[in-house]
């Protein structure tokens, strides 16, 4: 579900930033505003960047190999990555480069009713396409705040359109003002401003997820809540003593890899070892289903040389 729910809102972001591209490439010529430029560039690299998310979706389907032998959850992550390079480079750094410029030497807007024409059917297209990822989102965000969402979501689709979506927005808002602004006070240096404004935007959305995706590509373990889910369905299942330890990894935004060392009854046949171990796996998947692959190794009792002491896991993130 989470998988069709990050198509969904990545297929709408691509039609709406693909409409949004051509609309201000067109107030562009018409107009000469290097806002208008900027802010078709950025669309540019958004709609480039949601058709990268698509391929890494698709890529990240691949059975497994003898090569990857966990499959090819990580493309997903990998291509959310290079999404963020993209929109540093060909977003932030060329807005700032052309925002500098037309401040050093500005130059008159023409067509300014046409201009804010286009950035108004992008405000609303936009604003569309942002509502969508807001309302596929907000049933996985449960009760994190949004900027805890971003940072912890596992789906890494999700908070690349949430955050590309976002900046499309304050972009086309900052050109507009920027526009009216130069309009009113009869200084097109504003024009300029306002596209030095996107860039650094820009700059500002890709790092954030740069640092992220980042993170993920790293492999990350199980949410907190997650791990909770997991503990307990150990500690609970029969012939269980304890847990000496756990480990847990994202290797997919729906592939998690758990291995345990888990402290069995010592009184227990190789045959009932083997029942209680199954016991485990089924219990942990019956809370946590994306729990997979998954590796218990018995270990009779506790070991004090191994032993981790448990440590509270709170909160629901």
């Amino acid at each position: 579900m989470a998988a069709g729910g990050s198509t969904k809102a990545v297929m709408a972001a691509l039609i709406g930033n693909s409409l949004i591209a051509v609309a201000k490439f067109v107030g562009f010529f018409i107009t000469g505003a290097s806002s208008m430029l900027a802010e078709a560039i950025h669309s540019v690299a958004d709609s480039g960047n949601q058709a990268l998310l698509l391929w890494g979706g698709k890529a990240a389907k691949k059975a497994p190999d003898e090569e990857h032998q966990f499959g090819y959850g990580r493309e997903r992550y990998f291509w959310s990555f290079v999404v963020a390079l993209v929109l540093f480079v060909l977003g932030g750094v060329y807005a700032t480069y052309e925002g500098i410029e037309k401040i050093r030497h500005p130059h008159e807007v023409n067509s300014l009713g046409i201009a804010l024409g286009i950035l108004a059917f992008g405000i609303v297209v936009e604003a569309n396409a942002f509502w969508t990822a807001i309302r596929i989102s907000r049933p996985m965000k449960g009760d994190l705040t949004w900027w805890q969402f971003i940072r912890r979501a596992r789906t890494p689709e999700l908070p690349v359109v949430l955050l590309e979506d976002f900046g499309a927005q304050l972009g086309l808002i900052f050109a507009f003002v920027a526009l009216v602004t130069a309009e009113i006070t009869g200084n097109a240096v504003w024009d300029g401003i306002g596209t030095l404004s996107i860039g650094i935007l820009l700059f500002v959305i890709a790092c954030v997820l740069i640092v992220e995706m980042r993170s993920s590509l790293l492999g990350e373990g199980a949410r907190p809540r997650d791990m909770v889910k997991i503990r307990a369905a150990i500690e609970n299942s029969p012939s269980v003593t304890g847990i000496i330890h756990l480990r847990t990894q994202h290797i997919g935004p729906e592939e998690l890899l758990v291995a345990a060392k888990v402290g069995f009854d010592e009184s227990l046949t190789m045959a009932e070892l083997a029942d209680a171990v199954n016991a485990v796996e089924a219990a942990v998947r019956a809370e946590v289903p994306h729990a997979s692959p998954m590796y218990i190794e018995p270990g009779l009792g506790r070991d004090p040389r191994e032993l981790v002491p448990k440590a509270p896991i709170s909160g629901d993130h």
